[in-house]
């Protein structure tokens, strides 16, 4: 490289070093002048000093990525604020649409164990009616009808019962009728 362009590249590197400097000392400058500004701002829209906080931060982070879009000081303490509270009012927002969402899901979970209770109360009263037509039939009768539901088939039945495998069948439909009728009238007396 020839002395002229080493020159030129050596201020231009020194131009931009102090740009730079310029830039950090005057977003430092911003943050000092105004950050209980914003902060206050911030905290009129979402009354809450910690959420206040948080949007202060997000304030001046922008204004750190848009520092140069920001030609005029002047303009700079009504741009802080204005660019507050939208924050501050999105941050609200969000919140808000948070605070709906759980509120949903939590009456969803509500409804979701609610039919549950009713619907495990319902098998367990739907269950003991089961078993208490049960118990009315009697043996062998009540053991046939059993293993058939079981899905066990005559012969099985009779070498488990031992029985013979010619009444197995019968037993088992006579079995059937008795339990419906049982079954019948134990709803009919609860109803």
């Amino acid at each position: 490289m020839n002395e002229g362009a080493e020159i030129f590249v050596d201020v231009m590197s020194e131009q931009t070093a102090a740009t730079a400097q310029k830039e950090k000392i005057v977003f430092d400058e911003a943050f000092t002048l105004h950050h209980r500004t914003v902060f206050r701002a911030a905290r009129s829209v979402v009354q809450d000093s910690g959420l206040a906080e948080d949007v202060t931060q997000e304030v001046f982070l922008r204004l750190y990525n848009n520092l140069d879009s920001i030609a005029d000081g002047e303009m700079l303490r009504p741009w802080l604020i204005r660019v507050a509270i939208n924050v501050a009012r999105n941050t609200l927002r969000g919140n808000i649409r948070a605070n709906t969402r759980e509120e949903n899901y939590v009456k969803e979970s509500a409804e979701v164990s609610i039919y549950s209770v009713e619907t495990d109360y319902e098998q367990r009263e739907s269950t003991s009616e089961i078993q208490r037509a049960l118990n009315k039939i009697k043996e062998p009768l009540r053991s046939c009808l059993i293993l058939k539901q079981q899905g066990l088939s005559y012969k099985e039945i009779a070498e488990s019962l031992s029985l013979n495998e010619t009444s197995i069948g019968q037993f088992v439909a006579r079995a059937r009728k008795e339990f419906v009728r049982f079954y019948g009238k134990i709803g009919r007396e609860i109803q």
